[in-house]
Parts: C-alpha cells; structure tokens; sequence
C-alpha cells in the first residue's frame, strides 16, 4: 500500500501514547498529526503536533484532511470535575472531529471507548460511551466506524488512580479465570488496545466493526 496519513486524539493518555509510537515506526505512515491541549516534545520528521482549542473548531479543522483518525481521547468523572465536563471530553469533542474529518474526506474513525458502552445503560460512564457510538455511526466514512471495547487498562499512567492499582493487582492474578464470554472482562494492556487499533487501521475490512474480548485480543496479537 501506498504512504498514509493519520490523526490521534488523546496521544498524550495511556492508550495513545502507545499508539503514537506505533504509527511512528511504521513507514506506511508518513504523516502523522496529534492533537492535544499541550506539547508532547517528541521529536519525529513525520509528526504535526498541533495545539487546539477543543472548543473551537476553527483551531483543529485544517488538520483533518487524513486516512486514519484515532480517537483515544478519554477521562474519569474525577478528573473531569461534574458529569458535564466528563461528557464534553467523551462525546462532544470526538463526535465533533469526526464530523471534521468526514468533511475533510478522512478515510476511517477508529474509536477506544470500554466494555460495557451502552446507550441505554443506567450507568452514566456506559451510557455515555454507548452514546457516542451511536452518534459516531450516523457520521460517514468510506472504510467505516472501528470500536474498541477494552475492559480494565494496565499500564504506567501519569497521574495516580489508587482504586485502579488495586483492581489491576486482582485482575491480573484471576485473568485465567475470565475465559470463554468472560473474556471481554478480562483486563488488558494498554499497549495491546493500541497495537490492535494500528493493526486494524492497516489491515481490517471496510466497514463497522466492535472488537472486545476474543477479537480484541486475538487483533492485538496479530502478526
């Protein structure tokens, strides 16, 4: 295939920061563009940073026009501050980009968002998740929607999460536990989530698709 272009939201997060240095490596990508509220200070003759103004379209739109969008934009009610703030940063900022994009002709929308996302959850966290698909399928793509549906992230992250070490400690000693249905529980790498979105984008079919359990897993560890 020929030289590609992509975009990520959230490159700076857990799950973003690994697919950076994905599509950094890969020589089909050779043009690679971030957006985020800050420098990340790497150093790459193929990336754009650009620093936006999430609430301001004008300051993002020129920047849309790519193959690929990856969106790993994400936050907890915690640090968001109110539920408001939460949806602003998981519903309106990717389903207006994604708008941008499929203006700008972007090829795909690949999305991580969590097991359980379920527009008629009543769980905020899940409704909103679920809500955003379903925004994010009335937006056109010529090669389709990609979601991922990761259950609990394993990795360094930068700011401390106490609740979240306990929980990785005990899902990691009963992983074995969650097999067959119980797979899409199971916790997973962040760095998997992101191999899995690289790999999807270079080699899945056109069209929507949910990965989360078995397919998330058996993606992320494809050749």
């Amino acid at each position: 295939m020929g030289a590609r272009s992509c975009l990520i939201l959230g490159a700076s997060g857990l799950v973003g920061g690994h697919l950076l240095r994905f599509v950094l490596d890969d020589p089909e990508y050779t043009n690679v563009v971030v957006l985020g509220r800050r420098s990340l200070g790497i150093e790459s003759s193929k990336l754009v940073e650009v620093v936006v103004d999430f609430d301001r379209p004008e300051t993002y739109r020129a920047h849309a026009a790519v193959d690929d969008v990856f969106s790993c934009l994400g936050t907890t009610i915690k640090k968001a501050g109110s539920q408001e703030a939460f949806r602003k940063v998981d519903y309106e900022y990717p389903l207006a980009i994604a708008r941008a994009a499929s203006e700008a002709r972007a090829r795909q929308y690949l999305i991580v968002t969590a097991v359980g996302a379920d527009s008629k959850s009543r769980v905020f966290y899940n409704r909103a998740k679920g809500e955003v698909e379903d925004a994010l399928r009335s937006v056109a793509f010529p090669d389709g929607l990609k979601i991922f549906h990761p259950s609990l992230l394993l990795g360094d992250r930068d700011e401390s999460r106490s609740g979240e070490r306990v929980a990785s400690v005990v899902m990691k000693a009963t992983s074995g536990l969650f097999m067959g249905g119980l797979k899409r529980y199971r916790a997973i790498d962040a760095s998997q989530v992101a191999r899995a979105m690289w790999k999807a984008a270079r080699t899945e079919p056109s069209g929507e698709r949910v990965y989360e359990g078995a397919s998330l897993f058996e993606l992320a560890a494809r050749a």
